[in-house]
């Protein structure tokens, strides 16, 4: 029985050894081979000192490496951090030095440009680096190793003792406000939600999953756990265009593709040639406008589209199945199988069909806490209400932030989440319900509503958007089109049109935070 996040890979190993379980640059991997490699990295990372539970870093853009060195990491009874490969040498070392990292694996590229930084992180030991060690820098505090001679002189040692209930994996999220939070997850956590999500999207061996998230994404993370689950092959690619995307899912003979609404909203604008094999798409991360699910389903009619809720801090809570779509697009369907989905009013009573509420999530999936972070653990996961009547110890969920609402048949609808909503003149505005008017108009390529301080109304809304392909609208046109669609008090104050992209957080999201901060800075200079 599959119980420990790294028995996925060996299960499959023993089963279906010769079958592809990794693609890399048209390299492929079988079941059998990454077993091996996951074992021989383990040995390596125990001798290098990794202790039970302690942190091994993965700093790598996606590649066979940082699969391998993750799920060693966990076979050895360690955890694994993997680390967004964009963010800067200075977010790098906060993450290093606020988990007490011990091993880091990296590049030797990427090592050059966090040498001016590793001297805050005290507690790491090791670091193994892949590729030449010609010119590696030299460190205070760590020993430089080759990842090709520690995994060629490996020899067989006794991993530390585990459980389903030890940490794996601590996952740190991009960070709305301060420093980012480290997600703590169990091997019960990432085994349930692997089983859970390859159940719902009906996951065989015969699947191909392209990978385009980044592996410290708990959407992205879940490509690889989910593949694994069933004997499935999992496609990493690193893309530059977003022709790369699609070319991929055409040579590799895709079947099942993850984005959030950013990226899906410019794949939707693309011709999707040799995409025969594509059997099912899905969207997390936020609220997939209507007009980019209409033009997906135009171009790939015959794929499946799941649309799915999910937070790091419970891995997926809901999907909508793809029957669904015509009945209810709006909606975030219901719970994943082993978890239960919960509204509730803030002194934790159920609220009634169409009321708004809390959405909490509670089951198998809830996350362990944020490393190191008492307080902020105490806010996101808490009691439920004892609603047998005599439990001696109360059971934590986490209480989302997110405001939802279910219908009378059970069905979920997201409205805003706590820190992006904007309250204005006494009213609670969704950023979301004003970005699908604007995109309903078919003028703009990405729109984001923002709430600016303003002293009379609390907040005013801002909106930011770049102008679809061949597009000539302007501010005007967009107002027009909001005086039209919204109330008085939910039209945008203020519009912006910019001509580049607009800024992404690490996890490819709209930064709407750096958007609201360089707008507020804007209004201050013109004082």
């Amino acid at each position: 029985m599959t119980q420990l996040i790294h028995h996925l890979i060996f299960q499959s190993a023993l089963t279906v050894p010769e079958r592809q379980a990794l693609s890399y640059q048209g390299v492929a991997l079988n079941y059998a081979a990454l077993a091996q490699m996951v074992r021989v990295a383990a040995d390596a990372w125990l001798h290098h000192g990794l202790g039970r539970g302690e942190r091994l870093a993965v700093y790598l853009e996606k590649r066979e490496e940082a699969v391998v060195a993750m799920f060693g990491a966990a076979a050895a009874g360690g955890v694994f951090v993997p680390i967004n490969p964009v963010l800067k040498p200075d977010q790098v070392a906060y993450i290093l030095d606020d988990c007490n990292v011990r091993i880091l694996v990296t590049s030797r590229e990427r090592l050059n440009g966090l040498a001016g930084v590793l001297d805050r992180c005290p507690d790491l030991r090791a670091v193994i680096v892949i590729g030449s060690m010609a010119e590696a820098p030299a460190l205070a505090h760590a020993r430089l190793h080759s990842w090709r001679e520690s995994m060629q002189t490996a020899s067989p040692q006794p991993t530390h003792p585990c459980i389903d209930g030890d940490v794996a994996a601590i996952l740190y999220t991009s960070g709305s406000t301060g420093k980012p939070k480290g997600v703590v997850l169990s091997h019960r956590n990432l085994v349930a939600g692997a089983l859970s999500v390859a159940g719902y999207l009906a996951n065989t061996r015969e699947d191909r999953i392209l990978c385009v998230l980044p592996l410290s994404f708990d959407y992205g993370l879940s490509q690889l756990t989910t593949t694994f689950a069933v004997g499935a092959c999992a496609v990493l690619l690193n893309h530059l265009l977003l022709r790369d995307i699609v070319d991929a899912v055409g040579r590799e003979r895709i079947t099942g593709l993850a984005a959030v609404p950013p990226l899906w909203i410019q794949l939707s604008e693309l011709v999707w040639h040799h995409a025969r094999h594509l059997r099912f798409i899905t969207n997390s991360g936020g609220v997939m406008p209507r007009h980019t699910l209409r033009a997906l389903r135009k171009a790939l009619p015959h794929v499946q589209i799941y649309l799915m809720y999910g937070l790091t801090e419970a891995f997926r809570s809901t999907y909508l199945a793809p029957e669904q779509l015509d009945i209810r697009p709006d909606s975030i369907g219901k719970a994943i199988p082993n978890a239960e989905i919960l509204v509730l009013r803030a002194d934790g009573t159920p609220c009634a069909p169409d009321e708004a509420g809390e959405l909490v999530h509670r089951g198998a999936l809830v996350a362990l806490g944020y490393w190191n972070d008492a307080a902020r653990t105490a806010e996101r996961f808490r009691p439920l209400p004892d609603r047998l009547g005599g439990l001696p110890i109360p059971e934590l969920a986490v209480w989302s932030g997110d405001t939802v609402r279910a219908d009378a048949e059970g069905f979920l609808y997201f409205i805003g989440r706590s820190d992006d909503m904007i309250k204005t003149s006494g009213y609670r505005v969704s950023p979301a319900e004003v970005e699908e008017v604007v995109y309903a108009t078919g003028l703009v390529a990405e729109a984001a509503a923002l709430g600016l301080p303003h002293e009379q109304l609390g907040q005013s809304i801002a909106l930011v958007a770049t102008l679809a392909p061949g597009g000539a609208a302007d501010g005007a046109a967009l107002l027009a089109a909001c005086k039209r669609a919204l109330p008085t008090y939910m039209v945008p104050a203020r519009i912006e049109i910019r001509q580049a992209p607009l800024p992404r957080n690490p996890n490819g999201k709209i930064d709407r935070k750096l958007l609201a901060d360089e707008l507020s800075q804007a209004e201050r200079e013109l004082r």
